[in-house]
């Protein structure tokens, strides 16, 4: 095992066993915080786009119906259409009005338009559906090749990272929810310990992503015996990467996406 030179890394408690709650969870990519009138409007009018009520290319009502609609005021619903801008759902032109965007120039990866995709009602179980197969087949093509990497560059602080994460999954065997942030946890590490700058941007754009994902597969993780062999493959890549075993650490990654999978599936049926 050879460590690459680089600039040191801030440490990122998220990616340690029993790190604080404040720490578990991603910042939101948006950074916006939704709140009061302008948060209900963000979050109503959002979930309107997404589930398809406005779809791709469809002006929005004007503002009076709008201001109607969220009994918000012209100010409020002004800010909230800029965050919604900003997320990529709508743009915004003067004597044009407010058209949404098309989807695939959508910030998908936002923390609010990813939980919207993940909402109540008619629609969102084929569109919540759609992007968890997208999401593994991503995961398919950039995880294995990540796991390769940290073979010749993890140092001994990604190591410990890393193993401190499979510690915290087979401590939280009882608790999916805390297995759920553990399993995130062993994955960002991962990321990390690749060493490749936007392989690591990357990891955090789709951390909410897979703690989503990994919350809805290990609900069909019901026997002990699936938990541990969870666990097991895990520990399969932590032993590859730590022995710099390339091809066999690339291997086990792409065994723990493929049997999350199926697991997945069971859960979304």
């Amino acid at each position: 095992m050879t460590e690459r030179p680089s600039t040191p890394r801030p440490r990122t408690d998220a990616a340690e066993a029993g790190g604080e709650e404040r720490t578990r969870r991603p910042a939101r990519p948006s950074g916006y915080r939704i709140s009061g009138v302008q948060g209900h409007v963000i979050t109503e009018l959002g979930r309107a786009i997404v589930s398809g009520r406005f779809a791709p290319g469809e002006l929005l009502p004007r503002e009076p119906d709008l201001m109607a609609e969220f009994s918000a005021s012209r100010p409020s619903l002004r800010e909230a259409l800029k965050v919604l801008a900003a997320k990529g759902l709508i743009e915004m032109r003067q004597k044009v009005g407010t058209r949404v965007r098309p989807r695939d120039l959508w910030n998908t990866f936002d923390s609010d338009v990813l939980a919207w995709h993940f909402g109540e009602g008619d629609g969102t179980a084929a569109l919540r559906d759609t992007m968890m197969r997208d999401l593994i087949e991503l995961r398919l093509m950039i995880e294995p090749a990540a796991a390769q990497l940290a073979t010749g560059r993890a140092t001994i602080e990604d190591l410990r990272r890393i193993r401190a994460a499979l510690h915290a999954m087979e401590a939280a065997t009882g608790d999916l929810t805390s297995y759920a942030h553990a399993d995130v946890a062993f994955h960002m590490a991962v990321f990390a310990a690749s060493h490749n700058v936007l392989l690591g941007s990357f990891a955090h754009l789709v951390a909410d992503f897979l703690h989503l994902s990994f919350s809805i597969q290990q609900q069909a993780l019901k026997a002990d015996k699936s938990i541990e062999d969870d666990i097991g493959q895990h520990r399969i890549v932590f032993e590859a990467i730590t022995g710099g075993e390339g091809e066999a650490a690339a291997r086990a990654m792409r065994d723990v996406i493929l049997d999350g999978k199926d697991s997945l599936l069971a859960a979304l049926k």
